[in-house]
């Protein structure tokens, strides 16, 4: 196994072991209520929403280069056999 797989095995046993000490009820206020709520689902609930803000703000953005890309399949270049020497050595 790699250390990456068993650190996250033991990051999810320590977040569970945690979770299920912190089972008694709280009041949770919510806007003019208030709400005897588990403690592990509210926390359970922040973790879950932190994990997906995470990865969405984690994920990796479009580069320059991959729009590149994208505007070559939509849009072909000229034939070069047309391009003049000038334009040619502009181009690279």
């Amino acid at each position: 196994m790699s250390t990456k797989t068993i650190f996250i095995i033991i990051l999810t046993a320590l977040l569970t072991i945690f979770l299920m000490v912190n089972t008694e009820p709280v009041d949770f206020d919510f806007l003019v209520t208030t709400v005897a709520v588990s403690k592990l689902l509210v926390i359970g609930i922040c973790i879950i929403i932190g994990f997906i803000i995470g990865f969405i703000v984690g994920r990796p953005r479009k580069t320059v280069s991959s729009y590149d890309d994208e505007i070559e399949k939509n849009h072909p270049q000229v034939n070069k056999k047309e391009l003049s020497d000038e334009d040619r050595e502009y181009i690279s």
